[in-house]
């Protein structure tokens, strides 16, 4: 939360172009408080609440970066964008192809996406794989502080428009920041994953808050003399297939794990490409998906627990890779 703050405030200091909308995002701080003290900074003129409709606010969000400026556009969650879908998709993501390259739409759309805790079917889907599907967007899923820090001031710097997934149940989670990603000209490249821990028998790919659970199924595994590769994604599109390619490589397995439905997933897409590339051949064993299940979130507690992957399924999936 604070990471992405951090983010916000320097680049609005940075370019004046740069403005945040939405709903309570001003004079209440933001609904999770990500938007902190930046109205009172900023002014009405740079930090704009907004009624609740989705489609009318991301509509003027967009003319706007047509027009010049650099609005970051907050979803309250993602599930709400779907009110918004034909301002992201067809008047966002499409107008610079349309326009030949003469029209860029410089616009991050922002907020938490995924299952968060108790909130039920229709405020708990991950829209990883909707966004990626679509040509003209780019795609980001951080997991830590240093991702949300270094990506969301990438994503408002990058001319194209961005999808930024951010993680409900991440917000109040604290990390080790570096002296480095403390710095304001700190910035985490688009379409580049990061390998969070080295490791020989399989690689687990990931991203936003599921790379935690590979990290903890990683050391459990470890104990037991098998060394796990973990992939943090950060990026959903453009997918960095060639660091996903060169641990198959070196590993010969590859479990990949999210948030989101099995059919037509981030992790289904990755079996693809591996499926084509020249990482395919490496394989000593069949790839496997670790996904929510394949439906409709459930309120109850002990329901929507074994609905998301958890690092016991991580655990089971890996050593049913490696026929342990």
């Amino acid at each position: 939360m604070d990471a992405l703050n951090q983010a916000m405030d320097e680049e609005l200091e940075r370019d004046e172009r740069v403005f945040l909308m939405g709903e309570e995002v001003a004079q209440y701080d933001g609904a999770y408080k990500v938007s902190r003290g930046l109205w009172k900074k900023y002014g009405d003129k740079r930090i704009i609440d907004t009624p609740i409709s989705e489609m009318g606010f991301a509509g003027i969000a967009v003319g706007s970066a047509m027009a010049g400026l650099r609005p970051i556009c907050e979803f309250m969650t993602f599930n709400f964008s779907m009110q918004a879908i034909d301002q992201v998709i067809n008047s966002a993501a499409k107008t610079y192809y349309m326009s030949a390259g003469l029209q860029s739409v410089p616009i991050v759309f922002r907020g938490p996406n995924g299952a968060s805790a108790g909130v039920a079917a229709q405020h708990s889907q991950c829209f990883a794989a909707w966004y990626a599907h679509c040509p003209g967007l780019k795609v980001v899923s951080p997991w830590n502080s240093e991702d949300a820090r270094g990506l969301l001031k990438a994503a408002i710097r990058d001319d194209n428009p961005v999808v930024f997934l951010e993680n409900e149940l991440m917000y109040g989670v604290p990390f080790e920041m570096s002296e480095e990603s403390n710095s304001k000209d700190f910035v985490i490249p688009i379409g580049k994953a990061k390998i969070e821990r080295q490791g020989t028998h399989v690689t687990l790919v990931s991203h936003s808050r599921y790379v935690g659970h590979c990290l903890d199924a990683a050391a459990v595994l470890a104990k037991e003399g098998i060394e796990c590769e973990v992939i943090n994604l950060r990026t959903i599109r453009p997918m960095d297939v060639d660091t996903i390619e060169g641990s198959v490589m070196k590993t010969n397995h590859l479990v990949t794990v999210e948030g989101g439905w099995p059919q037509f997933g981030v992790g289904a897409e990755i079996c693809a490409k591996i499926m084509e590339g020249p990482a395919f051949n490496y394989l000593d064993a069949p790839v496997t998906r670790v996904t929510g299940v394949d439906i409709p979130m459930p309120y109850a507690k002990i329901l929507e627990d074994n609905s998301v992957p958890q690092i016991k399924d991580i655990i089971f999936s890996v050593k049913k890779t490696l026929n342990v």
